[in-house]
């Protein structure tokens, strides 16, 4: 029986950086199948957003910017290219002229995937993609864990009497029975609102609720123990919003907030879901033209890069 082959990202030395295949780290691109065991997943979507659009020509951006990124994780050691088989296999096709058809289009998209137990990392898109992705997980893993980096909680009953837009999915998320409510961390949320009790909502559906001036000035590895002991026992979803880092770090987004994470921090949110049953992420809400520099793009790649290396089945060397 011949060894395993795994796809590998093109080099730097076998073709110029600013060269090479327009894929999420210039790997091979591929159909759902049982061959791989995660993939990228582009969402080109932002009929969702209520402020400044453009997350629609996020995933575009983000593969762009990953041509940087190298096979191996020097700072934790993980090495994903060697440990399992992952390609990019696309953009979701969805209607951009219809949101409620476009979340039917994803659901089904993630179904077919699901299907294959490839574990899917989202290249959005807006946040409204995380509740049809959650409706395909839930049909293959039930209820799911959440880790939930954001400045914003999500759970407006609705907007503007719409009940789907970015700022409710998770709300339809509990309502519809697609999250294992005792297992959910919501991070970084801050700034203003519409009432005093604003996160009362999250906390009483039983998720623990971490506001950003509590991760100020601090690291947050003793943090994530505690993430590991409430998420962990079941499936997880990593579903990560920019806006949930400062603008400083991440100026180009829809819902920018003062306040908030630094990239430090959203490195080490990530790096701690290590030995969690990671069926999925997503990283939502980066827009393009509020992107000047490309360093926000840049950002979202790096983190969908440490999603990968959190998968289950990845090896750490070292």
């Amino acid at each position: 029986m011949s060894e395993r082959r795994f796809n590998q990202p093109l080099g730097g030395n076998e073709m110029p950086r600013f060269g090479g295949p327009a894929t999420f780290m210039r790997l091979p691109t591929a159909e759902p199948s049982a061959d791989l065991d995660a993939a990228f997943i582009g969402v080109p979507f932002d009929i969702g957003t209520s402020n400044r659009p453009g997350a629609r020509l996020a995933p575009r951006q983000m593969r762009d910017e990953s041509r940087m990124l190298r096979p191996f994780n020097v700072s934790t050691g993980a090495d994903p290219f060697n440990s399992i088989q992952v390609a990019d296999i696309g953009d979701v096709p969805i209607n951009t002229f219809n949101l409620q058809d476009s979340i039917r289009i994803i659901e089904a998209f993630y179904d077919k995937v699901l299907e294959h137990n490839i574990a899917p990392l989202t290249l959005g898109g807006d946040h409204t993609i995380a509740l049809p992705i959650l409706r395909a997980l839930k049909k293959k893993h039930g209820p799911v864990g959440l880790i939930h980096v954001d400045a914003h909680a999500d759970i407006n009953d609705h907007m503007f009497g719409e009940k789907i837009a970015h700022g409710t999915p998770f709300r339809r998320a509990v309502e519809e029975g697609l999250l294992d409510c005792d297992r959910v961390v919501q991070i970084g949320l801050r700034g203003t609102g519409y009432s005093i009790d604003e996160y009362d909502w999250s906390r009483d559906q039983g998720f623990r609720v971490v506001t950003a001036e509590e991760c100020w000035h601090k690291s947050l590895e003793p943090l994530m123990a505690e993430v590991r002991e409430k998420v962990g026992g079941g499936p997880v979803h990593i579903s990560f919003d920019i806006d949930g880092l400062d603008p400083a770090y991440a100026p180009g987004t829809g819902t920018a907030e003062v306040g908030g994470l630094t990239t430090p921090q959203a490195l080490e949110i990530i790096r701690g879901c290590r030995g969690l049953d990671i069926v999925g992420g997503d990283l939502v809400e980066v827009s393009p033209p509020y992107d000047n520099s490309g360093n926000t793009a840049l950002l979202g790649a790096n983190l969908l890069y440490e999603m990968l290396c959190v998968l289950p089945g990845v090896n750490y060397q070292g």
